[in-house]
């Protein structure tokens, strides 16, 4: 998001500024004035680099939607429970098997 900042004020430091009565602004100073600060000793604790995080996100996003090259078309059809309770009684990949039956029935059936 642009303009959004992200800090590592704690809000114990945050109940802090409050009891000493400082306002919603200098609290705000408050957040923005305390950046984490890596002590070098332990790599998992090492704030990511902006290409570090540019990377993970593209990966992100490239894992997302229909996997490029597919043939497949989204449809909306309306199948009767007992038939779709049996395909889904199947467990994980249940659309798939649903797909290959459909495929066979085709096979079977003379052309037209």
């Amino acid at each position: 998001m642009t303009g959004s900042k992200t800090t590592s004020t704690t809000l114990d430091e945050l109940r802090a500024a409050s009891a000493q009565g400082k306002s919603k602004t200098q609290k705000s100073q408050v957040q923005a004035s305390a950046p984490y600060v890596w002590d070098g000793q332990n790599e998992n604790e090492r704030p990511l680099a902006r290409e570090e995080m540019q990377v993970g996100i593209e990966t992100y996003r490239r894992q997302r939607g229909r996997p490029t090259g597919s043939d497949k078309e989204s449809t909306t059809i309306r199948i009767d429970r007992d038939v779709l309770a049996a395909f889904r009684a199947g467990g994980p990949g249940w659309q798939t098997r649903m797909n290959t039956a459909l495929r066979d029935w085709l096979k079977m059936q003379s052309p037209i």
